[in-house]
């Protein structure tokens, strides 16, 4: 078995089958994809349930906590405490990102620090059984043993690789849906609608081209309706998405509502802003596509160009 694997060919029959397999779901993946927003709105419908049962609790004074837990998460609940990893691993950032990423509650938090403490030994033990038992290299121990910290060092990380880009697609899926979004929200609040009623609309609506967008003003919403100062569900709403846009128009909003200005007037103004913004960013991706591309054209296009080129001349010469 250890030489089957050790077999050049093996390996790369087995590399060609994978990249099929992974060039093949990668096809198919648009056609397969299901429709999310469903389920991710009744994820926020749950988020502004509890929302509401945790200011109901404080305003009665009283305070109660769900019991209920799943027993597929306890064991990694259990090691969790037991560990303290909490203390160790995370801190306020941890949170913050996991909430940038669409991960809200204990669940999540406890989940990436199970992760980060597991995955180190198990692409540990992966790494060195692969640098020892499989290739074999013809190398020093020392190196032997870096190269195999070098993949648990890899497995540490890789959950917060993970979030971050997860992070990275949610915070696109809202740039881009942003604008759209403000000018929606815009006809609304002229038309004679409250701010959350407004956002409820549009919830509805801006969930076709952002589900995140969506989820993020129904949230918004439920924290306008129960929180008692409404500057902090603007300021959650900033801190959940982490977009330099999106925190503009909410400290506008803040603004719009302390010292009594339309709301009009300052939505129309960042929705200008927002899309300038998103042009800005599509004129830089333009003016450094020509620079990325040099390299493939000169790798790939010349050599087929000089081809071309010089083929006839070379079987004129040699036919003489």
């Amino acid at each position: 078995m250890i030489d089957t694997i050790r077999n050049p060919i093996f390996l790369l029959s087995v590399f060609v089958a994978v990249s099929i397999f992974f060039t093949i779901v990668s096809l198919a993946m648009p056609m397969l994809a299901t429709d999310k927003l469903q389920n991710r709105m009744k994820a926020v419908a749950l988020e502004r349930d509890k929302i509401r049962a945790r200011e109901r609790a404080r305003l009665q004074a009283e305070s109660q906590r769900p019991v209920l837990r799943k027993e597929s998460r306890r064991y990694m609940k259990d090691l969790v405490e037991r560990l303290s990893l909490k203390n160790a691993l995370a801190d306020e950032k941890t949170q913050m990102k996991l909430t940038q990423a669409g991960f809200r509650g204990e669940a999540p938090l406890t989940a990436f620090l199970f992760a980060r403490f597991v995955l180190p030994f198990l692409f540990l033990s992966v790494a060195g059984f692969y640098i020892f038992v499989v290739i074999e290299l013809d190398r020093p121990l020392l190196f032997k043993i870096a190269l195999t910290l070098v993949g648990g060092y890899f497995g540490f990380y890789a959950p917060i690789i993970y979030v971050n880009n997860l992070i990275s697609k949610r915070q696109l899926s809202i740039k881009r849906a942003f604008p759209d979004a403000l000018d929606l929200l815009l006809i609304c609040v002229e038309s004679g609608m409250s701010i959350e009623a407004a956002m409820r609309r549009v919830a509805e609506e801006i969930g076709i081209q952002s589900v995140a967008l969506a989820e993020e003003f129904s949230l918004t919403m439920a924290e306008l309706s129960f929180l008692p100062d409404r500057k902090t569900a603007y300021e959650n709403l900033a801190t959940r998405v982490g977009l330099d846009g999106v925190k503009s128009v909410c400290l506008a909003l803040i603004q719009s509502e302390r010292y009594g200005t339309p709301l009009g007037t300052t939505l129309r103004v960042m929705a200008q802003e927002n899309r300038d913004m998103r042009m800005n960013e599509a004129e830089k991706k333009a003016a450094a596509l020509p620079p990325k591309l040099t390299v493939p054209m000169i790798v790939f296009f010349l050599p087929v160009l000089f081809a071309v080129i010089m083929a006839p001349a070379i079987i004129k010469i040699m036919s003489i």
